[in-house]
C-alpha cells in the first residue's frame, strides 16, 4: 500500500473505525473541556522500535477535522529509541482526543509488525534468502499488516487466494495427489500465474518436481532434510524457487536460510507481535526524551 495519495478503501475504513469507537460523540470530552479549546499532541514512543503507519494516523486525523495541522518529525520505517517524538498535531482538543485512540492503535499495531519484521531481517543479515509474509492477517488489516512488514524491510507473499494457485496437504488430498492437483490448475489458470506446491517428505518433492510446480515449499521440514530437498531441486530443475515454511522462529530463521532455499515465509511476523508501545500527550515540550 503507497500513500502517496489516499486509498479510498482506507479512508471507509477509518471512517468505519471511528464510528465504532465515537458512536454518538466522545462524552467526556464534550462534557469536560470548552468548545473551541486548542492543543498541540506529542506523539512519542515508549519503547525502542521501527515507526510505522505515520501516513495512516495522520489520515485519521485528517478524517476527524481537516483543519488539523499534523507534523512529522521522523520518517517512516526508521528505527526510534525510547522517548523519541515521532510528530506532532495542534488544533481543537475535541478533535485531538477523538482521533487519538484510533489512530494510535493502528500506529502501535503496523510499528509492531515492522519492528517484529525488522528482527528477522537482522537474523537474516548477510544472507540471499529473502523473507515474507503469510495469509495469517488480522481480517480487515490484511494490507496495512503487509505494508507493515515492507517498511520493516520484508516482502509480501500473495495476497490472497486469488493471485496465485498455492497447492497445499487438504488441496492434494481433495484432487487425489500432487500431479492431479498441479495439472488441474495448469489447465484453468492464465499462462502468467505460477503454480507452488507445499511438500512435507522428500518423495513429495519429487512428486512436485515431476508435476511442473513453479514453486515448492517445504513444509516444516528439519533443516537437514530441507538441505536435501534444496539439492534435489537445484540438481534437476534450478529454474524452480524453494521456500520454507512452518513454525519459523527467530531462533531458527537463519539456520533455515543456510539449507539454501530462496524465501522463508513467516506467520509470526502478522499474528504474533507486540504493539508497540505509542503515546500521545498535549502541550507536552518537545525537546527531550519522554518516558
Amino acid at each position: 500500500m503507497m500513500f502517496n495519495g489516499y486509498n479510498e478503501e482506507l479512508v471507509q475504513s477509518i471512517k468505519g473505525w471511528l464510528s465504532e469507537d465515537v458512536g454518538s460523540g466522545d462524552v467526556t470530552t464534550r462534557t469536560t473541556i470548552a468548545v473551541g479549546h486548542e492543543s498541540k499532541g506529542i506523539i512519542h514512543a515508549k519503547e525502542d522500535g521501527v515507526i510505522c503507519g505515520i501516513p495512516v494516523a495522520e489520515l485519521v486525523f485528517e478524517i476527524v477535522d481537516s483543519s488539523l495541522t499534523f507534523t512529522v518529525l521522523v520518517e517512516e520505517g526508521q528505527t526510534v529509541t525510547k522517548g523519541t517524538v515521532i510528530a506532532e498535531v495542534e488544533g481543537s482538543t475535541h478533535a485531538i482526543l477523538t482521533g487519538e485512540r484510533l489512530a494510535l492503535n493502528l500506529m502501535q499495531r503496523l510499528s509492531g509488525v515492522a519492528t517484529r519484521t525488522a528482527s528477522f531481517v537482522q537474523a537474516l543479515d548477510g544472507l540471499t534468502t529473502r523473507l515474507v509474509d503469510t495469509r495469517k492477517t488480522t481480517p480487515g488489516h490484511r494490507m496495512l499488516e503487509k505494508y507493515a512488514v515492507r517498511i520493516g524491510g520484508g516482502a509480501n507473499h500473495r495476497f490472497g487466494l486469488y493471485d496465485a494457485v498455492m497447492i497445499k496437504d487438504n488441496h492434494i488430498k481433495g484432487a487425489g495427489g500432487i500431479r492431479q492437483a498441479v495439472g488441474r490448475a495448469r489447465a484453468n489458470i492464465p499462462h502468467t500465474m505460477t503454480i507452488e506446491v507445499e511438500t512435507e517428505s522428500l518423495e513429495q518433492v519429487e512428486e512436485a518436481l515431476a508435476a511442473g510446480a513453479d514453486i515448492i515449499m517445504l513444509d516444516n521440514m528439519s533443516t537437514d532434510m530441507m538441505k536435501k530437498a534444496v539439492g534435489i531441486i537445484k540438481s534437476k530443475a534450478p529454474h524452480i524457487k524453494t521456500e520454507a515454511s512452518g513454525n519459523v522462529t527467530l531462533e531458527s530463521v537463519r539456520g533455515i536460510a543456510e539449507s539454501g532455499v530462496d524465501v522463508i515465509s513467516v506467520g509470526r511476523l502478522t499474528y504474533s507481535f507486540s504493539s508497540l508501545d505509542i503515546s500521545l500527550d498535549l502541550n507536552a515540550k518537545k525537546e527531550g526524551p519522554l518516558s
